[in-house]
């Protein structure tokens, strides 16, 4: 199925001109053209639209997450937020006394790695050595790469924390052949913007986070 993605804004990757009233067109799990919306609905008429606000851009790399999946715990709304709080839990000592077994440590993966999507987030890097949190990973359609240069310390679910300007993010480029994973943000500058003003993120042709 031919599905057409356009916005006020794209952004085809690092250094490249942006494109206002740009589009991506998506068969399966790739990208077939990129160009300005008008030309390629007039190319394939058939073509399911999806219409997004801001601007379209390549999905994003967060550096460092296995700090983020394996040393951090994310309480489970509403079963533990009441006791735990909210907000991660992360340091030896606060993880030791929570005595987390392996499934809670996936349960916790799988809310992390939703909190990763919610930002745009299409790919990390780390190591991963808890079973479960390694299948939450594989599972949740991120893509997972080898540690590689110097993560922010301490490693942020913010993709865009410790970078100098929002492309520096990016992963990957919007172009025909490429997988079709990007994202959207609310306003032209996502670096300037909190996390809820991700609209949207699609890993592999799918849509896997769409705010609400």
């Amino acid at each position: 199925m031919l599905t057409l993605h356009t916005a006020e804004l794209l952004v085809p990757g690092a250094g490249s001109a942006p494109l206002p009233g740009g589009a991506v067109l998506v068969e399966g799990d790739r990208i077939t053209r990129v160009g300005p919306y008008e030309a390629l609905a007039a190319a394939s008429p058939h073509a399911r639209t999806r219409r997004w606000p801001g601007t379209l851009t390549p999905g994003l790399l967060v550096r460092g997450a296995e700090v983020l999946l394996e040393r951090t715990y994310y309480p489970d709304d509403p079963s533990e937020t009441a006791e735990l709080g909210a907000g991660p839990i992360s340091g030896q000592d606060a993880l030791d006394a929570l005595e987390l077994t392996e499934s809670r440590w996936g349960n916790s993966a799988r809310r992390g790695t939703q909190k990763l999507l919610a930002r745009g987030v299409v790919a990390v890097t780390g190591r991963f050595v808890i079973p479960a949190v390694r299948t939450a990973v594989v599972r949740s359609g991120l893509t997972v790469l080898p540690p590689a240069g110097r993560a922010p310390q301490p490693p942020s679910l913010d993709p865009f924390a410790g970078l100098e300007a929002a492309e520096q993010a990016y992963y990957g480029v919007l172009e025909p052949g490429a997988p079709a994973r990007f994202a959207v943000f609310a306003t032209e500058d996502p670096a300037a913007q909190p996390p809820a003003d991700c609209v949207a993120t699609v890993i592999g042709g799918r849509l896997l986070h769409r705010r609400r």
